[in-house]
């Protein structure tokens, strides 16, 4: 519905109805919540730094933990769902059927993230993950010169 607003008029001099044209312009351009959701949207992630570690806080309604992708690599975290949808209905004769998948991640990178101990956890449709820190003593070290 977007393209019915060839720009937005909040930038036009002179305009005597730009409270009305924002409005509009508004109107056309807003996504509606009613259609959000897993499938055609992609999950909200909060990413916490404290002195010790990361907190990652994903919302993940209506996933299921064996659906969900968690990866550390090279200090980049990767979370995907990847989701199956299959009505089983009793009727055998089907003259069409259609199955609906999808699946989408989010990354985000984490220099000194520490891959041994990460933890998470998936409670009433949030996904948790704690990541460690590396600590700075085990990042470097002296080199002797021979």
């Amino acid at each position: 519905m977007a393209g019915l607003v060839p720009f937005n008029r909040r930038h036009m001099l002179g305009n005597n109805f730009s409270d009305f044209h924002n409005v509009l312009d508004d109107f056309f351009n807003i996504s509606w919540p009613i259609n959000r959701n897993l499938m055609n949207d992609t999950f909200k992630m909060d990413v916490e730094e404290t002195e010790k570690d990361y907190v990652v806080s994903v919302e993940l309604p209506g996933v299921e933990k064996n659906e969900i992708g968690l990866d550390l690599t090279e200090g980049r975290l990767t979370i995907s769902v990847s989701r199956e949808e299959n009505k089983t209905e009793e009727k055998k004769n089907y003259i069409h059927k259609e199955r609906r998948t999808a699946s989408m991640a989010r990354s985000v990178y984490l220099s000194d993230a520490e891959a041994e101990a990460i933890q998470a956890k998936l409670d009433n449709g949030i996904l948790l993950v704690s990541i460690p820190k590396v600590e700075k003593s085990k990042r470097s070290r002296k080199i002797e010169i021979a």
